[in-house]
């Protein structure tokens, strides 16, 4: 992995962006393991951990992750997602944390050498190169091994390095049946990106 030991890193975790990559590749990210890894690479300035909620839900899926990553060392970023029905009637959850994530980069960009963004979604193209231009060092992991990459082609050329999720899931990846709690990822069932 192409980071300085002596770089301060932060990371900035799409939650439903990579929940979708990994389950695509069939695997389950071992978060604990994935803040051991990055510690061990430099300095661990922040681990952000982006996801919208469906809050009207008695129950969600995604709620004992959530409490999980906030307990153990992530700061998670939420908001309600939005309900609407589309034009066949058919009931639809929409949760974009892009602009939180934007922002929140950006804002803590002189306090960081290397960001570590864990989304493939093309939106985040002006980001990278925005962060580039303050002089940093922004890895993308995504990844290629799926029939239809998961990263936009724009992200990874403006990227400095690109990282894929089935390179790194071989140190904090863990087959799905090995689960200890019944966790469904990072978005609500049905929840959509724009």
């Amino acid at each position: 992995m192409p980071i300085d030991p002596r770089e301060k890193i932060v990371l900035f975790i799409d939650g439903a962006n990579l929940y979708a990559t990994s389950k695509a590749i069939g695997v389950d990210i071992d978060y604990r393991r994935l803040l051991t890894e990055f510690n061990s690479k430099a300095y661990l300035l922040r681990a952000n951990y982006y996801t919208a909620l469906v809050e009207d839900q008695e129950y969600s899926s995604i709620r004992p992750l959530i409490d999980w990553l906030d307990y153990n060392g992530y700061t998670v970023v939420t908001k309600p997602a939005k309900e609407f029905t589309d034009a066949s009637g058919r009931r639809k959850i929409k949760g974009n944390m892009d602009i939180e994530l934007t922002v929140d980069a950006l804002e803590m960009a002189p306090f960081y050498d290397h960001m570590v963004l864990f989304s493939g979604d093309g939106d985040f193209t002006a980001l990278v190169a925005a962060l580039q231009r303050k002089g940093k060092r922004v890895t993308v992991v995504s990844t290629l091994t799926t029939s239809t990459p998961m990263i936009s082609d724009d992200l990874r050329r403006q990227a400095d390095f690109f990282l894929d999720v089935a390179e790194l899931a071989k140190t904090v990846g863990r087959p799905p049946a090995t689960r200890p709690v019944p966790v469904a990822g990072a978005a609500a069932p049905g929840t959509e990106e724009e």
